[in-house]
């Protein structure tokens, strides 16, 4: 079955009802049901006002939360700026607090490469036999 928009769909719906308000003499027995219909399109209407509501609503509570992290961001950055003014800024305690103490690198001992013994020379091959020339 094709997808249809609300739009298609209440448009139906309003064309549905209209029509049979107009004949309503020949179909008598669907008038309580063209009512029900009627409602159902007041409150899909009243549905999408108060989707649009909430939207808004939504909206702006996502700014005031992206406002109240940034806040906190820079509340926080200046705190452990404070905890490390008070403490030093090499000082273990910083961890508690979530921060990285500064430590002096670990110094890796270089050891010096083994000189890499030489290649065995290749013997030398044989001399030519030196004989009387040919």
């Amino acid at each position: 079955m094709p997808r249809t928009s609300y739009a298609d769909v209440v448009t139906d719906w309003e064309q549905l009802g209209s029509s049979l308000a107009t004949n309503v003499t020949d179909l008598p027995n669907l008038e309580a049901y063209r009512v029900e219909l009627v409602g159902l399109l007041e409150r899909f209407r009243a549905l999408t006002v108060q989707q649009g509501i909430h939207k808004a609503n939504f909206q702006q509570a996502s700014k005031d939360l992206q406002e109240v992290i940034a806040r906190g961001r820079k509340l926080a950055t200046f705190l452990r700026a404070g905890i490390k003014h008070r403490y030093g800024n090499r000082s273990e305690k910083l961890v508690e607090f979530r921060v990285q103490p500064l430590r002096s690198r670990k110094r890796v001992r270089v050891e010096e490469p083994e000189e890499p013994k030489p290649a065995p020379e290749p013997s030398p091959s044989p001399a030519p036999a030196t004989g009387h020339p040919i």
